[in-house]
């Protein structure tokens, strides 16, 4: 179903929200809505996404992790003559699709696989060790560092 709303007026007195309008003229839709997809929590810092990708093989897959985008892209083969099938009737959705997730940082794909239509990606946030928050001390005395090239 197309949204019929006419957004022209309200974008002639706005600056900077050509993105806001452009996602609620696309947000009804369909293009967005494919291939369907769950987001999970598995654990605090590890996160799974599935994609149903019925009718995909893994070499028609594509993911792509770049700094803090992840990009899952499909793109059947082309059939070959002389294959042998005869369709008659197609069904099973075969188009090309490309799903793009923001992700957080330190956020990284740690694995993939494809299982019965179902394409899980599984990431893991690892926040390098100088970034972590660190108890400090109020008062007390200041740390001595020993010098024992003196001693």
């Amino acid at each position: 179903m197309r949204n019929s709303f006419d957004w022209t007026p309200y974008r002639r007195s706005t600056v900077g929200f050509d993105r806001l309008f452009e996602f609620l003229e696309t947000s009804g839709s369909g293009a967005e809505n494919y291939p369907p997809f769950d987001i999970e929590k598995v654990a605090d810092d590890h996160f799974r996404i599935t994609v149903a990708v019925a009718g995909f093989k893994s070499g028609e897959i594509d993911i792509t992790a770049q700094q803090n985008m992840l990009t899952v892209s499909g793109r059947k083969a082309t059939p070959g003559e002389g294959d042998g099938r005869q369709l008659l009737y197609s069904g099973i959705a075969t188009r090309a699709f490309e799903r793009r997730f923001q992700l957080a940082d330190f956020v990284r794909v740690s694995e993939a696989d494809l299982a019965d239509g179902l394409l899980t990606i599984d990431l893991v946030r690892e926040v390098p060790e100088a970034m972590k928050p660190h108890k400090i001390a109020i008062g007390g005395s200041t740390p001595v560092i020993e010098d024992k090239k003196a001693a």
